[in-house]
């Protein structure tokens, strides 16, 4: 299989844009209205950053595929993220319409609070976004932050002293001559003010009032929509979602075209990250053994194939989702929803359009049936099994491939995990339900302490806003060669650890599964008349990052967190160490979250 493949002949794909493998869990509950959308959606409100990388994924860069969305629907995320840039923009819009109204107004006496902005917003600019910052980072801040606050307060004292006559009008002046650079205020007219009257102040004053006004509307649409459309009681009705109703014809037509690509069992992948969209890699493995006729059986051994493999897989694996007899209806474990399908990863390397992506399912038949067998590079089969624990926020996905060539059977196994959603996300609810249910001079406190840094975050927002206008005229990315996702809206939104509840739940659904795909492939074995024991000497257990290989009559292990047995009896497994959860090196850090049900 080259990286340049023929596309299939495809009936027209249906125009509802739903693929059909967006389904929902035995639980009743699709994608797109899972606890892990909700909080991505609720994260595009609360983090420009995330709803930046969203948009710049799906919506400016239209050539790419969108990467499958694991437990979520990444087109409503999209939506959502529109919605909020919308809103952002326009509250920007109307603060920074605010400060450049109220300038000419005050005669320019509010530029006295242009140095404590900058020094504000540039303290919050330095220090970041870390709960710890670096030394170097938190003490520059630390100070800017405090001169600013200082010079704010001393601002408003004098400000309020000239609009009610306690001085004679000159302190403010002698104000604006120290804090004002000699160019802005020879610029502004404000150099050669002596005496400042009081309605001038009085204007600044009323303007700051406005601005403060408007940031706490801001803050508080976000927690109307926290209440209204992303409350977990009313979130499952996306027909009456206000973001899946915006009518722009490019968001139409990408919605449609993410929510047929991003749960398809095709997958088209770009060459340097085939699993985008899957999570972190969990210590991928590859055996092979040697097909050896059993010599305690009298017939020769039958022809065995891929496909017969991956059936008996595919047939013990679908029995961990039976429960316990004697626990009847009372078990509530995450296999019981234990999902299995198959899919084909394919280049997107030669595809003329996107559209002409082979997601119909009689294409998609037709590739499946040509690399089941073939063990090709570029083009993969895998049996896929998927568990999503925690409300789907914390996703185990197994990918199982086997094939046979020259008389050996190589097994190959890639397990990848999605951590938990940020932890910020996760308390969107918190956050919001506090606001709303605060005092209304707490509401009033929270505003007017964000108001100095509104006018320097309205103008980041402005331009933000303006630079994705302008890439999306003049990139021509809708021309583009297809390519493949550069990220995923899942990954974006994970933390970089899971709980120690979750590390036990990834752990156990990792090796029942491992243990299922390894007796599947020993029953066959046995089964076609194959001896079996070089096969169980070698698959003995595979966790934490190591591979244990057991010979006779010694034995080797590589990796990390070995345990090495000497003489174990045939089929013999041995216990390791615990896994290690793996890390998102870009992802800010999330605290621990119980699931909504308890299950985990």
């Amino acid at each position: 299989m080259t990286q340049t493949f023929q596309v299939p002949q495809q009936p027209q794909q249906p125009s509802s844009g739903q693929s059909h493998a967006a389904r929902p869990d035995e639980s009743g509950v699709p994608p797109g209205a899972s606890e892990a959308t909700r909080l991505l959606c609720a994260g595009t409100y609360l983090d420009a950053a995330y709803r930046d990388a969203v948009i710049e994924e799906l919506y400016v860069h239209e050539e790419r595929i969108a990467a499958p969305s694991l437990g979520c629907d990444a087109a409503r995320v999209l939506a959502h993220a529109l919605r909020a840039r919308r809103i952002e923009l326009g509250w920007a819009a109307v603060i920074l319409g605010l400060w450049v109204v109220g300038l000419p107004v005050t005669e320019y006496v509010l530029i006295v609070f242009l140095l404590p902005c900058l020094m504000l917003a540039a303290a919050a600019w330095i220090r970041g976004a870390q709960e710890q910052p670096p030394w170097y980072r938190r003490l520059p801040a630390w100070w800017l932050r405090w001169w600013g606050r200082l010079v704010l307060v001393l601002s408003l004292v004098v400000m309020a002293q000239t609009a009610f006559g306690a001085g004679d009008g000159t302190e403010l002046a002698e104000l604006i001559e120290v804090l004002v650079p000699d160019f802005l205020a020879g610029l502004t007219g404000v150099s050669g003010a002596v005496y400042v009257e009081p309605f001038r102040a009085w204007a600044a004053l009323v303007v700051l009032l406005l601005v403060a006004a408007c940031v706490a509307a801001q803050r508080g649409q976000f927690a109307r929509s926290l209440a209204n459309e992303l409350h977990p009681t009313r979130f499952g009705d996306m027909a009456g979602d206000p973001a899946e109703r915006f009518e722009g014809r490019r968001f139409q037509r990408l919605r449609q075209r993410i929510r047929l690509e991003q749960h398809s069992p095709l997958v088209m992948y770009r060459a340097a990250r085939p699993f985008r969209g899957a999570g972190h890699a969990y210590d991928a493995w590859t055996l092979a053994v040697e097909l050896r006729p059993d010599p305690d059986r009298a017939e020769p051994p039958r022809p065995v194939n891929n496909q017969i493999i991956l059936g008996k897989v595919h047939e013990l694996l679908a029995r961990l989702r039976l429960p316990s007899p004697h626990a009847g209806g009372a078990v509530r474990d995450r296999l019981r929803r234990l999902e299995l399908d198959e899919c084909v990863f394919l280049p997107v390397a030669g595809l003329p359009r996107r559209d002409l992506a082979p997601y119909h399912p009689d294409a998609f038949l037709a590739h499946r049936a040509e690399s089941v067998e073939e063990g090709g590079e570029a083009r993969r089969h895998f049996l896929r099994a998927r568990v999503g624990g925690w409300e789907e926020e914390v996703v185990t996905s197994v990918f199982v491939r086997v094939h046979t060539q020259g008389g050996m059977l190589m097994l190959e196994i890639a397990p990848h995990v999605l951590l938990p959603v940020r932890a910020d996300f996760q308390d969107a609810d918190r956050v919001a339900h506090q606001y709303r249910h605060n005092s209304a001079f707490g509401k009033a406190v929270w505003a007017l302490a964000r108001t100095p840094r509104s006018m320097v975050l309205a103008l980041l927002t402005l331009g933000r806003g303006a630079a994705v206008t302008w890439r999306i005229l003049t990139a021509g990315n809708g021309s583009a060669l297809p390519d493949g996702p550069a990220g995923s809206v899942r990954e974006l939104g994970s933390g970089d650890h899971a709980s120690l509840f979750q590390e036990m739940d990834i752990s156990r659904y990792l090796k029942s599964i491992q243990d299922r795909v390894a007796q599947g492939v020993k029953q066959v074995l046995k089964d076609s008349g194959y001896r079996t024991d070089e096969f169980a000497q070698k698959i003995v257990n595979v966790s934490g990052g190591s591979t244990l290989i057991e010979n006779v009559p010694g034995a080797f292990a590589i990796g990390d967190n070995n345990v090495i047995t000497n003489s174990p009896a045939p089929g013999a497994r041995s216990a390791s160490g615990t896994p290690r959860t793996p890390s998102a090196p870009s992802a800010p850090s999330a605290q621990n979250k119980a699931g909504a049900d308890g299950n985990g």
